[in-house]
């Protein structure tokens, strides 16, 4: 009996303590990738995975604050609770939902589809949204000519920091291992070590920079 009771207790702990997180998938047949999906959990966890059952997804960890600001709108938005659909007419941009666990309840809480939408916190959250799926294809592009195209590292390299670039750059450390590995490998080219190295010593003093406050 009192087994049975603290197990019972264990559960209703677990499910208490489980944190909700963030779910957002978009199809849109004939676009690359036709599909994705990307959780986020409020620690930062985030998984991307281009397909329902994909048996290779990437695990990034999304800076805090990134991650404050997402969940911040999800908020906004009160978890996806009400419609988002704009009654404009405009051309089909792919179906997208936005997902609310509720890990506290162990259910799956609220979701909403669009295709497009006026409300501000609700594009703002879609652009976060987007931009991981930006910085993950990049990763996968830069891992795969690392791995079979070596002479196409150069412009693996240079996608990746336009995205930089253009602020839209998400967990950026992510991106160290890959270009360490040019860098200290001499069959890639010159001029794409080079860049690899000025990159990666960039990340690595933005990280010190960010970090070196929290320190204090």
């Amino acid at each position: 009996m009192m087994r049975s009771v603290l197990f019972m207790l264990l559960g209703a702990a677990a499910l208490w303590a489980a944190e909700p997180r963030l779910v957002f998938t978009k199809s849109f047949p004939g676009s690359v990738p036709a599909y994705l999906e990307i959780s986020v959990e409020k620690d930062g966890t985030t998984v991307y995975q281009e397909a329902p059952d994909d048996n290779n997804p990437i695990t990034v960890h999304l800076a805090q604050s990134d991650c404050d600001a997402m969940f911040a709108l999800a908020d906004k938005l009160e978890h996806f609770a009400h419609p988002l659909e704009a009654n404009v007419k405009v051309a089909f941009m792919g179906k997208k939902t936005f997902r609310w666990d509720d890990g506290s309840q162990g259910t799956q809480g609220h979701s909403v589809e669009f295709n497009y939408s006026t409300d501000v916190n609700a594009q703002a959250l879609l652009d976060w949204f987007e931009r991981i799926a930006e910085s993950e294809r990049g990763y996968i592009e830069l891992e795969r000519t690392v791995k079979y195209d070596k002479l196409g590292v150069q412009n693996a390299l240079l996608l990746v920091e336009t995205t930089r670039d253009q602020k839209r750059l998400i967990a950026p450390e992510q991106f160290l291992p890959l270009l360490d590995r040019i860098v200290k490998n001499e069959s890639y080219m010159h001029m794409a070590r080079e860049r690899a190295a000025v990159f990666a010593n960039d990340i690595r003093a933005t990280s010190q920079a960010v970090a070196a406050p929290l320190q204090q």
